[in-house]
């Protein structure tokens, strides 16, 4: 049986992926309000997108049906005006309603809600320099990622100025695919050049949590958590319950 320990005491973090608006938006909201007293220590609320190109056939489903369901992205800025002052709220999303919308308008309303920042999978380094000064002038974050294919070269780059922490992908590939590569090389690699923190995603759930949190500062878990939103065999009190439950037990292994 897992023991529970104060939340103030884990030395490593936890970083939950939901899909918002699925099931429901209220739904959103007592599920991360939830996940927060479950241990989460920084909850990343998906924006759903029709061609999510980073995600694996569990998000892509809940992001389908999210929309579905007549998801907006005034949605996403009303459910993180309630979430936001509990938790630490990130939104994760893909570039093309960053720009159709226009980036001001994403800093203005994460501002407004309390939300601390964005992280944009399909937005190549090289390419998001213009939008995370903007973004960091607004003392939001934009979240940096690494692959376990970059080159050294490559890692000084893009960790130097790094703010918040560092998403170490954890395989090339999507997410949910539960490929499991050696890190370590990289992370001594990522380590050599910043003191920000670094969190592993890709492939991290119950089984795989405490291995993947070797030599990282947290990890990041989307698809264990969305799995459970799909159950239709359970009620939504249950599916709060089990991803409470499933954080519960995740925090506690990546602090072995």
């Amino acid at each position: 049986m897992l023991k529970i320990i104060q939340k103030e005491s884990y030395l490593k973090k936890l970083v939950a992926y939901i899909t918002t608006g699925f099931p429901d938006l209220e739904f959103t909201i007592d599920a991360s309000l939830a996940l927060s007293e479950a241990g989460v220590d920084t909850l990343e609320l998906g924006m759903p997108f029709s061609d999510p190109v980073a995600d694996g056939p569990v998000i892509e489903s809940a992001n389908l049906k999210a929309l579905q369901n007549g998801f907006k992205l005034e949605h996403l800025f009303e459910a993180s005006a309630k979430i936001a002052p509990h938790i630490d709220t990130l939104w994760m999303g893909y570039f093309n309603p960053f720009y159709h919308k226009g980036i001001d308008t994403f800093i203005t309303e994460a501002n407004k809600a309390g939300v601390h920042g964005f992280i944009i999978p399909d937005l190549p380094f090289e390419e998001a320099k213009p939008y995370k000064t903007l973004i960091e002038k607004a003392d939001l974050n934009l979240i940096d990622f690494i692959a376990p294919t970059d080159s050294k070269a490559r890692i000084e780059q893009i960790v130097t100025n790094a703010k918040k922490f560092i998403y170490l992908v954890a395989y090339a590939g999507i997410t949910g695919a539960g490929k499991s590569e050696d890190l370590q090389e990289i992370i001594t690699d990522i380590k050599t050049f910043t003191d920000t923190p670094v969190y592993v995603g890709f492939g991290v759930d119950q089984n795989t949590a405490q291995q993947k949190a070797q030599g990282v500062d947290g990890v990041i878990v989307g698809s264990a958590f969305v799995k459970v939103l799909l159950d239709d065999s359970l009620s939504n009190t249950q599916k709060i319950t089990k991803i409470s439950a499933i954080a519960k037990e995740i925090k506690e292994k990546i602090n072995l």
